[in-house]
């Protein structure tokens, strides 16, 4: 049976008919009002799309405030006054409420019906809920990856207008942002991922292959290759969300890249997959500078102490593997202290600065110079013989001796006591080969300095019956 209205007794049978009429072809929701904007009729769909039924409709004082959301209804009635007023159509999305308190998006369409002499209101609404959704998916996956701030706000695209709010926040973020869809057509990007690749301001992606994406970036890679291989792993291997992959621009610039899939209405099926670019190039330039001054002695330049230790273990640990040698030289100077009493510490650190300057021009590629501390120094020389390191503590000794420094007109100048240990002969680990440099370095001072002594420690041997066996002081010269 179709509902009525006792205030619309006129004409009551040519509306039922006509009601009838429209109701067998409608779809979506069908609705009519009077010229005060009171309900006569609802399509019965209507309790497919809010839960309500057309009595409970037809019986609401005020149908707006019943089913239509308290965002969208003063847009709405203020929209439908004016089609009443000017006659002109209206469409526009808006949400009804459902009886379950749930919202449901619908598509509106408001058009003013002549009938009788008199005019009527239509109104014809489809259901947008599913698309609503799909959006709604779309813009969770963006903000759930890396945001500039981490923001973790869910965005809806509403209306064209909030559609391009979007769009300037999305060209704001410093990370480069790339939507595949599944046809592996781009679908879209932002202008920090235009920036981060090299195009232009100007340049249309949208719609352009995968294949052609690559090949306009091919120039621009260290190692393209690698890299394609790396984003055919991850979409091959269905990855929801990939691990950020480090990879270098042939300009020198580090990108890394992370990305996820897109999740459509169907759940388990995706719909594409969203790349983020972010440019750590200046992040670890700054975290390798901090690395080398945490490993270098800013006086000299020389790496420090820290770093000679890192060296000789990594060292020692490549020659048991090869079977090979490796030589240490320890270094401590010959008349350093008197310098620095007399003269004071900026004479000294002059000293240590030429004499850095000066034996970094004998150390070859594979040689390492370091400072250990005051005016103690080392190198360490990779598969070395005792013959070549001999040869090469004499050149360090006659480079040293020959600095000639002046201060407060008086001349001046230190030589160098060195110590020369070999792996594995004079020890088996660092400790014990330091140890056998340290000896022979004091063994160079108590035969009178400016020379350099080859250990005679065996490897096994302690320290302590090579020290009993030997004339060496218990301190050195500073």
């Amino acid at each position: 049976m179709w509902p009525k209205r006792a205030a619309s007794d006129e004409a009551a049978n040519a509306q039922d008919e006509y009601c009838r009429q429209v109701a067998e072809g409608v779809h979506g929701v069908e609705a009519l009002f009077d010229e005060q904007l009171r309900l006569l009729w609802i399509s019965p769909s209507i309790e497919r799309v809010t839960g309500y039924v057309p009595a409970d409709c037809l019986a609401a004082p005020d149908l707006f405030a019943l089913i239509v959301h308290e965002s969208d209804r003063t847009h709405c009635t203020r929209t439908v006054a004016q089609l009443a007023a000017d006659g002109l159509p209206q469409d526009f999305e808006l949400r009804f409420v459902r009886r379950d308190g749930e919202t449901a998006w619908v598509a509106s369409h408001w058009r003013r019906v002549e009938s009788g002499g008199h005019w009527r209101l239509r109104l014809s609404a489809e259901d947008i809920q599913a698309r609503k959704e799909t959006e709604y998916k779309l813009l969770e996956t963006v903000t759930e990856l890396r945001r500039a701030q981490a923001l973790r706000e869910h965005y809806l695209l509403r209306s064209n207008d909030e559609r391009q709010r979007l769009a300037a926040l999305l060209n704001l973020i410093r990370l480069g942002i790339l939507f595949m869809d599944q046809d592996k057509r781009v679908l879209y990007y932002n202008r920090a991922m235009l920036e981060i690749w090299g195009y232009p301001p100007d340049a249309h992606l949208i719609g352009s292959r995968e294949s052609v994406v690559q090949e306009t970036i091919r120039a621009r890679l260290a190692d393209p290759d690698a890299y394609f291989a790396h984003i055919a792993e991850v979409v091959e291997t269905h990855q929801r969300v990939s691990e950020a992959f480090e990879f270098h621009f042939a300009d020198g610039r580090i990108v890394t890249d992370r990305s996820a899939v897109v999740e459509g209405a169907v759940e388990g099926r995706g719909i594409g997959r969203v790349w983020i670019y972010e440019d750590v190039t200046e992040a670890r330039r700054i975290s390798a500078q901090l690395v080398e001054m945490a490993e270098r002695d800013p006086l000299t330049n020389l790496y420090n102490r820290r770093r000679f230790h890192e060296e000789l273990e990594r060292m020692l640990a490549d020659a048991t593997r090869r079977g090979h040698a490796v030589g240490l030289l320890g270094i401590d100077l010959d008349g350093f202290k008197p310098i620095n009493d007399e003269f004071g510490h900026q004479a000294g650190d002059e000293v240590l600065v030429r004499l850095a300057e000066s034996v970094s021009r004998i150390v070859r590629r594979h040689e390492m110079f370091f400072r250990i501390g005051g005016d103690e120094f080392a190198m360490l020389v990779p598969d070395a013989q005792p013959e070549a390191l001999a040869e090469l503590a004499s050149r360090l000794g006659e480079a040293v001796a020959g600095l000639a420094f002046c201060f407060e007109g008086k001349p001046a100048g230190v030589t160098a006591s060195i110590g020369i240990a070999v792996f594995p002969d004079n020890g088996l680990d660092a400790e014990a080969l330091v140890s056998a440099a340290d000896e022979a370095m004091y063994r160079s001072k108590s035969e009178g300095r400016n020379r350099w002594t080859l250990s005679g420690r065996v490897a096994g041997e302690s320290a302590r019956m090579s020290a009993s066996s030997s004339d060496e002081p218990d301190s050195r010269e500073e």
